[in-house]
Formats: C-alpha cells, sequence, structure tokens
C-alpha cells in the first residue's frame, strides 16, 4: 500500500523541481524530504528521480508514479472535503478553466453567485485561450466550447450556440460589389481564422432549401489569431471575414458595427461542456457547481427566448 505522506513529499519535489524547493514548501528539512524519497523508491524497487547538482527531475517511470499520486491524492482530499461538507457546508477549493471571453460573461457571474451561497468555498478562475490540461492544471472543471474531441473525462453539455460569419461595413465596402449573398463569393472573401481550430475554414453548412453543403475558404486566412477576441477585434477593424459565436457578437450587430453574412444560411451549432476528471469520487462542489451553471444558462436562455 502506498504511504500517502510519502507520495505527498514526491509530489512536492517533481513540483518544486528540487529538495530545497519541497522543503520549504512542506515545513519540512531537506534530510527528511530527502529520506522520505529515498525510503519510497526502495520501497517500489524502481528510481523515480533523476538527480543532479543544480534540479532533479523524473524518470520516465517516475512521470507515470507522478500522475498516479496527483489523482490518488486529490481523490482523497475531495473524499475529505465531501465529509467535512456533511456538516458545514460546500468547502475546500473549486479550481476552473475557462476561455476569457466565455469566462468573462458567463462563467465569471456564475462564481460570483456560486460563491455567495458557499462562503466558505475558495474558487480559482484561470482564463486561457489554450486547452490545458486538467489533470496536470489540477483543475476541478474545464469549460470547453465548440465541437468536444474524444476525452478521458466525464462531459456534461451546458448549452449550445449558433455561429455566424461576420464582417464590417467597412470591409464589406472594400469589395466593391453587393453584400456577400451566396456561399461561393463567401468562399472567396479574405479570412480571419483561429488558430486552434484544425480546420477553421471549412464547415458544413445548412441552406434555405435544407441542404447540408461543405463549405470551405478557397484561400488560407489571411490573419489567424489564437483567441475569439481577437477575431471580434480583427472583424471590427475591417481585416476580413470571421466566424464567431452569436453570443459574442450580438451587441456589435445590434450597433451596426458587424453585419451577419448570409444569415439564410446555417453553421453548425456547438456545444459549451463542463469536463471533470473521471475519477471514482466526484467532489460534492464540482457537482453542485455544475448543476448550479446549468440551471443559470438554461435560465437565461429561457429569458433570451421570452424578449
Amino acid at each position: 500500500m502506498i504511504n500517502m505522506q510519502r507520495a505527498a513529499i514526491f509530489v512536492a519535489v517533481v513540483e518544486a523541481g528540487g529538495f530545497t524547493g519541497a522543503a520549504q514548501t512542506l515545513g519540512l528539512t531537506k534530510a527528511v524530504v530527502s529520506a522520505n524519497v529515498k525510503t519510497l523508491e526502495k520501497e517500489l524497487g524502481v528510481s523515480l528521480l533523476s538527480r543532479s547538482t543544480r534540479r532533479v527531475s523524473t524518470t520516465e517511470t517516475g512521470e507515470r508514479f507522478y500522475q498516479h499520486c496527483l489523482r490518488l491524492l486529490q481523490d482523497a482530499e475531495r473524499v475529505l472535503e465531501d465529509v467535512r461538507g456533511d456538516h458545514s457546508g460546500l468547502s475546500g477549493s473549486l479550481r476552473i478553466t475557462t476561455t476569457p471571453e466565455y469566462g468573462m460573461r458567463v462563467i465569471v457571474p456564475a462564481l460570483a453567485a456560486f460563491s455567495a451561497r458557499h462562503p466558505q468555498l475558495r474558487i480559482q478562475h484561470v482564463s486561457s485561450s489554450q486547452n490545458d490540461d486538467i489533470i496536470s492544471g489540477r483543475f476541478d472543471v474545464a469549460i470547453r466550447l465548440g465541437h468536444l474531441a474524444d476525452s478521458s473525462h466525464h462531459a456534461r453539455l451546458i448549452d449550445r450556440f449558433d455561429i455566424y460569419p461576420v464582417a464590417s461595413p467597412d470591409y464589406l465596402k472594400t469589395l466593391g460589389k453587393p453584400l456577400l449573398s451566396e456561399l461561393a463569393q463567401l468562399a472567396d472573401a479574405k479570412w480571419i481564422a483561429h488558430s486552434r481550430l484544425s480546420t477553421p475554414l471549412s464547415w458544413q453548412v445548412t441552406t434555405p432549401k435544407g441542404e447540408n453543403v461543405f463549405f470551405s475558404a478557397r484561400s488560407p486566412a489571411m490573419i489567424v489569431a489564437d483567441s475569439a477576441s481577437s477575431l471580434l477585434a480583427f472583424a471590427l477593424e475591417g481585416a476580413g471575414v470571421a466566424i464567431l459565436p452569436a453570443w459574442l457578437v450580438k451587441e456589435a450587430l445590434a450597433k451596426g458595427d458587424l453585419i451577419h453574412l448570409l444569415p439564410d444560411h446555417h453553421f453548425p451549432r456547438q456545444g459549451i461542456y463542463a469536463l471533470y476528471p473521471h475519477t471514482r469520487h466526484v467532489p460534492e462542489r464540482v457537482r453542485a457547481f455544475i448543476d448550479f451553471l446549468y440551471r443559470r444558462v438554461e435560465g437565461a436562455d429561457r429569458e433570451d427566448i421570452n424578449l
């Protein structure tokens, strides 16, 4: 059986990059930290760390063991927090990662409201345009937008949203012809694309007749950016056509700063998913927040429909 204290010390050494840093983090002496790791290696019969004069790093076996230790320690922490929560409400920490745009508009307000209900719960929100790894990033929940790739994690569909091809009036004036009204014309446009998408300029589109056709831009994107907010900014500056979430361009469309191109054609709806680690014990705080977010988004959608 693994000694959980030694496993925690080993994890601290890996994350600190050495025994000295781990000792400072844990409030132990360097000798105690080193002795525990040596005992752990002796018990397992393998070498977990490669040691040098400046830094230690994991061996191939050590890296696999480190990932297992992370899961074990997180599971143990979740069990303890849930037991305590039976008496004092949700506590511990809830660490969430989202894209900057959706995080600012939806997740941060939801987290603020959730925090007000559970004052003992510490909340950490990480905003990133990258799909940060849930396990190595120690995230309880990751909010992912778009098409969900195969994953070993649990996933719950929170909502769906439309995407629109949009451009500014200034860009459309540079074309010297009427407003783009056919897919063939749209294919010839100057495109702004999201670098994180594998095929940002190829889509299955539903025509006004209900036919599903394959759309692809004829030329590579002239501008590429790594966030939806950057794509929006480029489009507002007249740099070309971008495909963006309806919730992100809603205000710009209402003001006339952007124009929804080919509104009678429908690009595929995208999903909003809450991903969380596939563990035997899902923390109550994770289940509670995902349920809370689902109900909140569902309520907001109803209000939009009523408007």
